[in-house]
């Protein structure tokens, strides 16, 4: 439905603008109600304006000028009283097109002021969104995944530092080494709505607190990281299901089968090979097995202690 608009203004303001604009309102789809056009002779001008301009109007644009704020018509539609009485309902627009004092009853309303009476496109279209009440304020998109995400935050790090590691641990569960290049999990990070500048801060937070061992290069960027037995450790207990009862096994395997190589272990219990090896650094670790490391990831033990077979007597 076309939006009513009731046009206030002084009559030696109606060649020079008050038409001009009236028309290009009317060519926006918008019902501008100007005098000129509506009233004829014999018309009583209390019923004409007030009741039927005004009293129907869904906006009220008031044409301000050296001429205008000085007319006593005008200044009657100005009433403080009235002004107040048609806001409730009626959105008013003031516009201001020379050097004129703004009434008082205006002063706290926001006014659009046209500086060049020829050339006023940019006026008209704030104008137009206003009487029609659309923004150019940019539409909400969604908010970046790692927002939405549900997630067991890590002791000492933001959800952003989390999902990162999370990221980089998969990796290594996957490929089966701990050693991580940025690139192997940047686009995930970026399915996450992860800027550079975040990836960057967190990294250094991960790298500081102990969770990855960074590799740096010119201007201290990471592109390169180790995941460290600390931070893995944390991921594991975090994000793998029974992952004690996986420590027993693998320690059951070595104990009851004799299965002293990484591989083997890994196939008999069906545990990446990553999570084996990292099993294995802890209880080496904490004394119980002795291992060598192969360059080509192969892990064997060769030492198993008494405290071992104790623990699982």
């Amino acid at each position: 439905m076309n939006p009513k608009t009731f046009i206030s203004h002084a009559s030696e303001d109606k060649d020079r603008f008050v038409i001009d604009f009236s028309s290009k309102l009317r060519s926006k789809g918008i019902d501008a109600w100007l005098d000129k056009w509506e009233m004829f002779p014999g018309d009583s001008l209390v019923d004409k304006i007030f009741e039927e301009g005004i009293k129907n109007a869904d906006a009220f644009v008031i044409i301000l000028s050296q001429h205008s704020v000085n007319k006593p018509w005008v200044r009657e539609e100005l009433n403080a009283g009235f002004v107040k009485r048609i806001s409730i309902k009626t959105k008013i627009i003031p516009i201001v097109i020379d050097d004129c004092e703004v009434p008082e009853c205006l002063k706290s309303t926001l006014w659009e002021r046209i500086q060049n009476l020829e050339s006023y496109d940019e006026n008209l279209n704030r104008i137009v969104q206003s009487i029609f009440g659309i923004s150019e304020k940019p539409q909400l998109g969604k908010p970046p995944k790692h927002i939405k995400t549900v997630i067991d935050v890590l002791p000492g790090l933001t959800k952003v530092d989390t999902i990162i590691f999370n990221q980089s641990c998969k990796i290594t569960i996957e490929k089966g080494d701990k050693n991580i290049n940025l690139s192997e999990i940047y686009d995930s990070l970026k399915e996450y709505g992860i800027s550079d500048d975040e990836i960057e801060e967190s990294l250094e937070i991960l790298d500081s607190r102990g969770f990855i061992k960074a590799q740096r290069v010119l201007k201290g960027r990471i592109p390169f990281f180790l995941i460290t037995q600390y931070g893995f450790d944390l991921y594991a207990r975090k994000n793998i299901n029974d992952y004690d009862l996986i420590v027993k096994e693998v320690c059951l395997k070595i104990l009851n089968e004799n299965l002293m190589v990484n591989h083997q272990i890994a196939e008999a219990t069906n545990t990446p090979i990553a999570l084996i090896n990292h099993i294995l650094e802890t209880i080496e670790r904490k004394g119980l097995v002795k291992t060598i490391k192969a360059l080509n990831g192969l892990y064997q033990v060769h030492y198993v202690s008494p405290e071992l077979k104790r623990m699982f007597r």
